[in-house]
């Protein structure tokens, strides 16, 4: 099938409706017109032939007068013999007397005398034998005299259908004209939709194929022009998303590769060494487990983030003890920051209310945090962990002396495969599925820093079971 354009569109839907309407105004004016002359024109015989009647009547009561000499000289004499013809129609329904002296063929035909027979006056436009189009009025004088029966005017409608023909013609070099500014104007308009629109579909195309640094031109401040700009915003959004894609994959490769290398290296040495010196087995198992951990915390962040872009990502909630699942990942790191030289210190209240929640998915997220905030640090640095009640909300704070944050980076750390620090390990998405996880439980994650060197607080907001 043909490609469809909104131009060609509008010039047959429009366009046509315009067309159309303009023929049904012209059909109304034209007719209007018509009827106005035609009607003027049968308003003037009358007048003329109701004057002539007036005379008769008066020639018809004076009994010295005759009058069939009268009704010939009134013919002869009829100053307006040359627009309109005066006739005479005997009792017996035939012209006898015409004031041209021609008189019509027996087989002249004749309705408006008929109808004047019938109702007192009558009309008739029509053609001659000859084509020629007249409009005729006739009255009866029976009641003058018994000789004739009606007088009869004629006129010619060819002046009168050429005036109308110019009228006709006037108004359709308006219509055409009114016409042709409504297309030029319409495919103006059309244009100035059709060529952005074009622009956006063929810049579009290039966003699909992956190329997204060329950009919509938008001069204009309409409807277009503000989706050119979302159409714009949404290629730099996609253009980051991109690059942060890329640049997730980048370190989980690496993420992966680098508990992959130590297992497969101790592996190796364990292989070789056959259980032959003791020390070096604990010490190369105890290297493979933790590095096992970690994968297995790697994988499990992705899958969590795979299951939240499905919408398969759901909490097995219930009433919990926020202490008991915080002082567990408290316990999870403490030894790993004694054993990096690094502090953690835990104000842990004595109660806390209890709180309706999966109990597993929050101890992840206090993982994620408390595992950010150790990983973040350096030689020396403290890390500080509280939980307190406020205002029907449980607070889990945890502060870190590490690298801390930049400003510009701040409102960003929450987005899916943004890494604020490369010098650190992490895929990117563990505060993205934290933050996630907090919501569905109807809290919030908050962070903020002073910025670089400075360190970061995570605030964690969970409402009270009621």
């Amino acid at each position: 099938m043909g490609k469809k354009s909104i131009t060609k569109r509008w010039l047959f839907n429009n366009l046509g409706v315009i067309v159309l309407a303009l023929v049904v105004i012209e059909l109304v004016v034209v007719y209007v017109i018509q009827s106005y002359f035609y009607s003027s024109a049968k308003q003037y015989l009358l007048s003329k032939i109701n004057a002539v009647t007036s005379v008769l009547s008066i020639h018809s009561q004076d009994s010295s007068a005759n009058f069939s000499a009268e009704m010939r000289n009134m013919l002869e004499t009829f100053n307006e013999k040359d627009k309109i013809e005066l006739m005479a129609v005997n009792s017996r329904g035939r012209v006898t007397l015409t004031s041209s002296g021609f008189s019509p063929d027996g087989d002249y035909i004749m309705p408006d005398y008929e109808q004047a027979m019938e109702t007192g006056e009558g009309s008739y436009i029509g053609r001659l034998s000859g084509g020629e189009k007249i409009l005729a009025v006739s009255v009866p004088i029976s009641s003058m005299n018994s000789e004739y029966s009606s007088v009869r005017m004629v006129t010619s409608m060819t002046q009168i259908d050429s005036t109308i023909k110019g009228y006709v013609l006037m108004v359709t070099v308006i219509s055409a004209v009114i016409i042709l500014i409504i297309v030029i104007t319409g495919l103006y308009f059309a244009n100035s939709i059709v060529r952005p629109i074009r622009q956006i579909s063929t810049i579009a195309r290039k966003f699909a194929m992956g190329d997204f640094s060329v950009r919509i031109e938008n001069n204009s401040d309409d409807e277009i022009g503000e989706l050119c700009t979302a159409i714009n915003h949404m290629a730099n959004e996609l253009s980051t998303a991109e690059a942060m894609k890329n640049e997730f994959i980048s370190s989980v490769s690496h993420e992966l590769r680098t508990p992959l290398t130590a297992i497969k290296g101790w592996a190796e040495t364990l292989m070789v060494d056959a259980g032959e010196d003791p020390e070096t087995t604990r010490k190369g198992v105890g290297v493979i487990v933790s590095e096992t951990e970690r994968l297995s915390q790697m994988v499990e962040e992705l899958l969590d983030f795979s299951r939240m872009q499905s919408g398969h990502f759901t909490l097995q909630s219930s009433k919990m003890d926020i202490l008991a699942e915080l002082g567990d990942a408290v316990l999870i790191y403490s030894d790993k920051a004694r054993r990096e030289n690094k502090k953690i210190i835990y104000d842990e209240p004595e109660m806390l209310p209890f709180v309706f929640g999966d109990k597993n998915r929050i101890r992840q997220v206090f993982i994620n945090v408390i595992d950010n905030a150790v990983k973040y640090s350096s030689d020396g640095d403290t890390v500080t962990i509280k939980a307190y009640e406020e205002e029907g909300n449980v607070i889990v704070s945890v502060t870190d002396t590490g690298v801390g944050i930049k400003g510009s980076d701040l409102a960003k750390v929450k987005t899916k495969f943004y890494k604020a620090n490369h010098t650190r390990r992490g895929s990117g998405i563990g505060l993205a599925v934290a933050d996630e996880i907090i919501s569905m439980h109807g809290g919030s994650l908050e962070i903020s820093s002073k910025g670089e060197g400075k360190g970061t607080t995570v605030t964690i907001t969970l409402p009270v079971n009621e």
